[in-house]
């Protein structure tokens, strides 16, 4: 008899644990909070290049803000559209996002032909750094400033090489209207990021490189190659002896490398609250504030920090670029 009332409790409690997971099930509409799982921050650069170094000093602190794993993952290839189509379709719930600036938000859209739009399938997360370029030169190159950097061009048409990270990157663009307002011809050489195609320059197996400061900086530093200005008005503060462009001779070629991270489309609001929350914590710290600055970027204000904020800045870049990108009719290599 006992023997028969356990057998029939046995399957009561075999069903019970089918229908509740016995203790484990979640009611519908009741989701786990965020974050239950690992993040994936995708870099759409190679390792080694400055997306790729903002990622990584920002994701081990991220992920002790949100008490999860944040993996940073390098989804290199096309300007960064490989990673961006990547993001663009994956799922809405914060485990994925990405790291991303002027370029892979602004300049992609109006050169490539792209499977995704760059506005309207992501939701911006934060802003969380105003970088600029740096004009840089192998060490051996036979010029000491953009003048005479400017006229070895010159006398040299159409040998030099510039390297960048793709066709159509910020390095590419930035390369054109240098070559539009000097009148000055070099050749492109693309690489599958920044980090690769300085490699390359430091080894003097290129000739220049239009490039953001967080990459140039420590090889400046070191000695190993050569910065003719930066592309800002006024001078950074981790680098005081480079020249601003005015300075050098070459006015207004101001170009601003921001730097952003978004979540696919639809993520939702408290996600994106949640993710923001921990950006803007991590930025407040000190050692980040300080590693940032060495790298040559400035973060911006909390006011501007905000997903909203990041749309508008993105808008108006967006505004101001795409025409420019489009009347130099600037295309994929």
């Amino acid at each position: 008899m006992l023997r028969g009332l356990w057998a029939a409790l046995r399957g009561h409690v075999i069903v019970l644990c089918a229908v509740v997971g016995c203790g484990t099930w979640i009611a519908p509409g009741h989701a786990q909070p965020f974050p239950s799982r690992p993040i994936t921050l995708i870099v759409p650069f190679a390792a080694g290049g400055p997306t790729d170094t903002l990622a990584r000093i920002l994701s081990e602190r991220i992920a002790a803000e949100l008490r999860t794993t944040v993996v940073v993952e390098n989804v290199a290839g096309a300007s960064g559209s490989i990673a961006g189509a990547r993001v663009a379709r994956a799922a809405p719930d914060g485990t994925t996002i990405t790291i991303g600036h002027w370029g892979t938000h602004v300049l992609n859209g109006a050169i490539f032909k792209l499977p995704y739009d760059v506005v309207a399938d992501f939701e911006p997360v934060a802003m969380i750094a105003m970088g600029t370029q740096l004009i840089v030169g192998r060490k051996s190159l036979e010029a000491n400033n953009l003048k005479e950097m400017i006229a070895w061009l010159k006398a040299n048409p159409g040998k030099a090489t510039a390297g960048t990270a793709g066709a159509g990157t910020g390095a590419h663009v930035a390369g054109v209207f240098f070559k539009d307002k000097t009148g000055t011809d070099f050749q492109f050489v693309p690489y599958r990021g920044a980090g690769p195609a300085m490699i390359d320059l430091v080894a003097g197996q290129i000739d220049i490189m239009f490039d953001q400061a967080s990459n140039s900086l420590p090889h400046v530093k070191s000695g190993a190659i050569k910065a003719f200005a930066v592309t800002s008005p006024t001078r950074l503060a981790s680098a005081p002896d480079v020249p601003t462009v005015d300075e050098a001779g070459l006015p207004g070629l101001y170009i601003s490398y921001w730097h952003g991270i978004w979540a696919p489309k639809a993520t939702p609001k408290d996600i994106v609250t949640k993710l923001n929350a921990a950006i803007v914590a991590v930025l407040a710290e000190p050692a980040v504030k300080q590693r940032f600055a060495e790298l040559g970027q400035e973060i911006p204000l909390p006011a501007q920090q905000t997903p909203a904020a990041l749309a508008a800045f993105q808008k108006a870049e967006t505004e101001k670029w795409w025409p420019i990108v489009k009347a130099a009719d600037i295309k994929p290599e």
